[in-house]
């Protein structure tokens, strides 16, 4: 199966947040601290524009800048005051949502002693969230909330015991025989399976679906895809081998015998965020006796030709789900960078016309980063396991 454009969910994974697009304007002084800080921490701020403002205290040292973005792009020189401290405020306003950064300090790499940490990069990096007009999906609300709990399963393709975290819906406990559907949700290159429930806020995204009436309650499955071995643009060597033996035969045997699942390929899906959705579309479409839905959030698209050379992918897939930030889109297209580009809203009308249950979806204003995978999930989970 041609997986052509996929390749790019590595690369773009390391692209900076992008600055918003609006004409300058005055800097207001309405500075808030983030909500991410850690307890009784004024630094990092934000204000109601989406700049974002950091104070260090280094006193000894020569240089400080603050990296937003995985890759370490997108600088903030801060400039030193009287009292020791480094401070700085971001050139523009950043886009809505959560990005990651990290200090450098005189040539050291280091996180910001304010605020939260947060696995992206291959590393636990400092968070910083810029409120966004539509928090309110994935807020935390007086509804009935579901559990997210740790597991550890046996995987004896490793030699190891590995984790993942599972996702239970409201009123799992109390619901006697009852099974549920399960979405296999991954995350991108440089994350690891912390990444959904702590940045993605997946379980308060279906929290208040469910709490709305807009989404069938289900089982949210997120595990490490054992990714963050390949780099940027090392792709072409990359063996799904490993991971493929890993989901198939270990955690979703786990899954289905510890949980009331249905187990059943129309009530499993596979979906991911970059990497991730690399990761689907190279597992999904080869396992279809597996997986009835199929999601890939700025991970790669589906073309024709893709079903076409897929036995049994328009009787079998209930739902091709596919998904990008504006800013990837730029002209209508998306690919790596110096690479073929393509356009996967096309693809995406070619399979609704060929009589598939395609959506595409693009999230305004924002890039490669967990806004648009939090939107995406939003968009995705009422199309989810319909019957």
């Amino acid at each position: 199966m041609r997986i052509a454009f996929a390749a790019m969910a590595a690369a773009l994974l390391t692209m900076p947040p992008a600055l918003a697009q609006t004409a300058p304007a005055p800097v207001l002084e309405d500075f808030q601290p983030s909500t991410l800080n850690q307890p009784g921490q004024q630094y990092p701020q934000v204000n109601s524009q989406g700049y974002a403002r950091f104070r260090i205290v280094a006193p000894g040292a020569t240089a400080v800048t603050v990296s937003l973005g995985l890759g370490g792009r997108g600088g903030t020189t801060l400039t030193k005051a009287a009292d020791g401290s480094w401070i700085g405020t971001t050139a523009g306003p950043l886009d809505e949502g959560f990005h990651y950064y990290h200090l450098t300090v005189d040539g050291g790499t280091f996180n910001d002693p304010g605020t939260g940490n947060f696995y992206g990069s291959t590393r636990w990096e400092s968070g910083i969230e810029i409120p966004a007009h539509d928090a309110d999906f994935y807020a935390l609300k007086d509804v009935p909330h579901g559990r997210v709990e740790q597991i550890l399963f046996p995987s004896p393709s490793t030699g190891s015991q590995r984790r993942a975290f599972v996702y239970t819906p409201p009123g799992y406990d109390r619901a006697g025989s009852t099974r549920y559907p399960v979405l296999y949700l991954q995350h991108g290159w440089g994350e690891d399976e912390t990444a959904w429930s702590n940045q993605g806020h997946a379980n308060l995204i279906l929290d208040n679906l469910i709490a709305a009436g807009k989404a069938r309650p289900f089982l949210i499955v997120m595990t490490y895809g054992m990714t963050n071995e390949v780099r940027p643009g090392g792709l072409a060597s990359f063996d799904i081998t490993p991971f493929q033996t890993v989901l198939l035969d270990e955690l979703i045997p786990y899954v289905d015998s510890h949980y009331r699942t249905l187990s059943e390929a129309r009530h499993r899906a596979l979906a991911g965020l970059s990497m991730g959705g690399f990761e689907t579309k190279l597992i999904a479409p080869k396992h279809l006796d597996r997986f009835g839905y199929i999601g890939l959030l700025s991970g790669g698209t589906v073309s024709l030709d893709d079903v076409n050379a897929t036995p049994g992918y328009r009787d079998k897939v209930r739902l091709t789900f596919v998904s990008f930030g504006s800013r990837e889109l730029e002209g209508g297209r998306a690919g790596p960078p110096g690479g073929p580009r393509v356009d996967p809203r096309a693809n995406a009308d070619a399979l609704k016309a060929a009589g598939l249950n395609s959506v595409f979806y693009v999230s305004p204003n924002t890039g490669h980063e967990f806004q648009t995978w939090r939107r995406s999930l939003r968009e995705m989970a009422p199309l989810l396991f319909r019957d």
